[in-house]
Formats: structure tokens, sequence, C-alpha cells
């Protein structure tokens, strides 16, 4: 796997990256999603439309939020 590299330069007080032609977005993507894993800074698409998504099998395991616990019901009385 060869390693491709991008310019790093700034406009105005926002730090831009060119990125090369085969790794671009398609044309009309606006936003993309943005995370650091240790020193990475990946992008990936935001989708415009979630109902692939939505329809989709993916689901949170049954362990999710295991160990969160619930905080008490608050009471509290409408004026």
């Amino acid at each position: 796997m060869s390693r491709r590299t991008a310019r790093v330069g700034k406009n105005n007080r926002a730090q831009v990256v060119t990125i090369p032609l085969e790794y671009r977005f398609p044309a009309g993507m606006n936003e993309v999603f943005i995370r650091k894993v240790g020193e990475e800074v990946i992008l990936s698409p935001r989708p415009s439309d979630w109902s692939a998504f939505l329809e989709s099998d993916v689901r949170a395991s049954d362990d999710f939020m295991a160990d969160v616990e619930d905080l008490p019901v608050q009471q509290r009385t409408f004026a």
C-alpha cells in the first residue's frame, strides 16, 4: 500500500488540506464528520439522507450503557 501525501495550508484563520484527486469526496458533499484517533485525523462522509442507516440492521449491543447509572426523578412544580 503506497502512502500519498496532501498539502496543509491556511486560508484566513482556517487550516486547509488539499486532498489528491483520487481521495476527494463526491461533488456536492458539503460536510464531513471529523474525529481524532490517537494522532490520526479521520474524515468520513456525512450522509445527507439517513434512511439507509435507519433501515439497516445496525443496533446497539445488549450491554450498551450498562455501566450508566440512572439519575433519580426530579420533583418539579409547574406554575
